[in-house]
């Protein structure tokens, strides 16, 4: 199988509250976010990961066997298990409580890589969570880069900075390594200016060419998405929407901004279209349900003249 975007890294299974005893389950983990919106938009996506051996993990193969993402060569760890993270709703905004140490994702090696699916993917996607979760996890993620780039893939990366799963200055050695062999990066503002000690957008943008990718998407929540080629710094607005839970958005602007690339789109016109589909999936709980499918995104995409 030939895959427009293979992600790698690692799931979580999900469990919010929503108000009082309210608690809904689901399913998150960035990468499998972003493999879902891809496949929402019509993708071939893929996902290569591990497992527990346990209701979560196979939950999450029965999710990707309905959404129609590929976890042939994702592997069932018999010694670890399956990721967990709870949401609160609290008046500071979402607070997470992960159980993810030890995880069968963590356990994700060099020597474990199955290197056919990253030799025939158009974009290979992985983020700062895939490296932080484990030494052995960041070795495995970079590897798998080398491995799709030499193998003619775009290389996309986000670095979602988590710094409950390492610390800033190792977060920032680390991050640059995978920069500097990203095709695609997809950072968020608030992460890049921990990252980089820059508050201006367009200083970030110019920082992350330099390092190496030659597109740039720099989300910013409420104010859009700045979209650069290195030649031209485009600002697109946000779909104006009644936001109800913001979590998973930028996975969604992540995946369907890669599904579009893959299908041929300029950065611009997958950055307006992703902008779009990221603000529609705020409206919903959770990661996963509220993210739109193509009909949707065009049916709410601002018309250009």
């Amino acid at each position: 199988m030939t895959y427009d975007l293979l992600t790698l890294g690692e799931p979580l299974f999900e469990f919010a509250h929503i108000s009082g005893d309210d608690w809904r389950s689901g399913h998150g983990g960035d990468v499998s976010n972003v493999a879902i919106a891809a496949a929402r938009q019509g993708a071939k996506a893929g996902i290569v990961t591990r497992l527990g051996d346990d209701g979560f993990g196979q939950s999450f193969r029965d999710l990707w066997s309905t959404e129609g993402v590929d976890h042939s060569h994702t592997e069932t760890d018999r010694n670890a298990p399956t990721g967990l993270y709870f949401i609160r709703q609290t008046d500071q905004g979402h607070v997470f409580d992960y159980r993810r140490a030890g995880s069968a994702a963590a356990q994700f090696a060099p020597e474990t890589l199955p290197k056919e699916p990253l030799q025939k993917t158009k974009i290979l996607h992985f983020s700062g969570i895939t490296q932080a979760i484990s030494d052995r996890s960041n070795e495995a993620a970079l590897l798998a880069a080398q491995i799709a780039k030499e193998a003619g893939a775009r290389i996309s990366y986000d670095p979602n900075l988590r710094l409950k799963l390492w610390p800033l200055d190792k977060a920032q050695t680390q991050i640059e390594r995978a920069l500097k062999i990203t095709d695609i990066a997809l950072p968020g503002l608030d992460d890049a200016q921990q990252l980089t000690g820059l508050l201006d957008p367009e200083a970030i943008i110019a920082l992350y060419h330099d390092l190496g990718p030659e597109i740039v998407a720099l989300t910013m929540g409420a104010e859009g998405t700045l979209v650069s080629d290195n030649k031209t710094i485009t600002h697109l607005l946000p779909l104006k929407v009644e936001a109800v839970d913001a979590t998973g958005a930028g996975d969604c602007f992540d995946g369907t901004f890669l599904a579009r690339l893959a299908a041929g789109d300029t950065p611009r016109d997958a950055a307006a279209y992703a902008t779009t589909a990221a603000a529609i999936s705020v409206t919903g709980h959770g990661a996963v349900s509220p993210i739109p499918v193509t009909e949707d995104v065009l049916a709410r995409m601002p018309q250009t003249t």
